[in-house]
């Protein structure tokens, strides 16, 4: 990829905490960095202003992936993941220093959980090392978020009575009996997971294990799950994605979805007497704006002004595509328009033998319009789920508005 395209699939990452990956000309992964913006991050690599070091390494850079997470600390616990995983060339410096902070845990029948900052001599030492990680303080609020959501023992001394973490719930007093050692095993489990970045594995093998309780009455047990489910979808994050979440929640209570829709992908439909037809389609991920997966059609086998139409072929289109490259499917579909047009895009994906979940929303009245309803939803205007499909489908309209008058304004200028 040239040195232009690069700095073009940059310029289009989020503003948003993650983690970046270079690749080179074969594919291999030679860095990989953690941020809280990747899209400032990674454009200063292409900055005037660099060492000789990082010049080197970016003449190699070839492509440019990422992964979202909910916080730089997530970030952080992530790149440590693909560092060990990737062995990247420029990241030697983090692989073999010593003086960076790790986490520990002990290998007892009670583990204690801790940063320190170098291994015990490898015949002696039993216990279980996560890291290193560049920033300490980064590293110690992760760890304070892991300890609200699981708790653990860190005394080096097991006591004969309960200390103060027990009584803000922050351990689970192994020292009294209050938890087995089969449940405080799986406490350490589930602590692994997350510092493994294996967080939707771990979301979901807390639903079913709340849904195990739940049926056989354990209720209080239940509660905490639960919290502990909507802790990881939130800790860390600001009070815009705290809220964020809650929208996604009550998307999903609302159309009465499996999970909560993390992909959402919305169409939208611009043309003036039917000139210039055009489709966008926008991409959100976990309530924020993807613009790396943002996608543009001119309409090509309608003449007519005809939205069902342009509608359909766009629809047909994008899926038919990610069908035929065996790509991952959105969660849910939001298309701007009524009930017609709902029906419209359901036929062209039941065409195409998939199945996606779909809603539309009507601009008059803003109505919400389900496949299984014939009446529409009426939310109030203050509505958590009624806010994020409105922002969603303004940016749709927004960006299939920019991309109609960059055509006109090519038909009459010729640039």
């Amino acid at each position: 990829m040239s040195t232009d395209k690069l700095k073009d699939k940059v310029a289009n990452l989020p503003e948003s905490p993650g983690v970046y990956i270079f690749k080179d000309g074969e594919g291999e992964v030679i860095y990989v960095g953690k941020a809280k913006s990747l899209k400032k991050r990674a454009q200063s690599y292409f900055s005037r202003f660099l060492s000789a070091k990082t010049q080197a390494m970016v003449s190699k850079i070839s492509d440019i992936e990422y992964k979202l997470c909910p916080s730089e600390g997530q970030a952080q616990l992530l790149e440590a993941v693909l560092i060990k995983e990737k062995q990247p060339q420029y990241n030697i410096s983090l692989k073999d220093d010593k003086s960076f902070p790790l986490i520990r845990i002990t290998d007892e029948e009670f583990p204690v959980v801790s940063i320190c900052r170098r291994k015990g001599p490898q015949k002696k030492d039993a216990s279980l090392y996560f890291g290193p990680y560049p920033n300490a303080q980064l590293l110690r609020s992760a760890l304070k978020m892991i300890r609200r959501i699981f708790g653990f023992r860190s005394c080096k001394i097991m006591p004969k009575t309960a200390c103060l973490y027990y009584r803000l719930n922050l351990c689970p007093a192994p020292c009294i009996g209050r938890i087995s050692s089969l449940q405080y095993k799986e406490n350490m489990n589930e602590i692994k997971m997350f510092l493994e970045s294996k967080y939707e594995e771990l979301i979901n093998k807390l639903n079913q294990k709340m849904k195990e309780v739940s049926d056989e009455a354990r209720f209080e047990e239940a509660a905490k799950i639960r919290n502990q489910i909507y802790a990881l979808s939130t800790i860390g994050k600001s009070p815009r994605a705290a809220s964020t979440f809650n929208e996604l929640e009550d998307i999903k209570n609302l159309l009465k979805l499996d999970k909560i829709p993390e992909r959402i992908e919305a169409f939208d439909i611009s043309n003036i007497s039917g000139k210039e037809a055009t489709a966008s389609m926008v991409s959100f991920y976990r309530g924020s704006p993807d613009k790396n997966n943002y996608r543009r059609f001119r309409i090509k086998t309608v003449d007519t002004v005809n939205d069902y139409k342009m509608l359909g072929e766009v629809i047909q289109r994008r899926y038919f595509r990610l069908q035929r490259e065996n790509l991952s499917l959105p969660d849910l579909v939001l298309i701007d328009g009524g009930r017609s047009h709902l029906l419209t895009a359901n036929k062209q994906i039941r065409q195409l033998g998939i199945d996606i979940p779909l809603v539309s929303i009507a601009k008059d009245k803003e109505n919400i319009y389900t496949k299984d309803r014939i009446k529409p939803i009426r939310l109030t205007q203050d509505t958590p789920a009624l806010n994020l499909l409105r922002r969603i489908r303004d940016e749709a309209h927004r960006f299939a508005l920019s991309y109609h008058h960059i055509l006109r304004r090519k038909k009459i200028i010729g640039r």
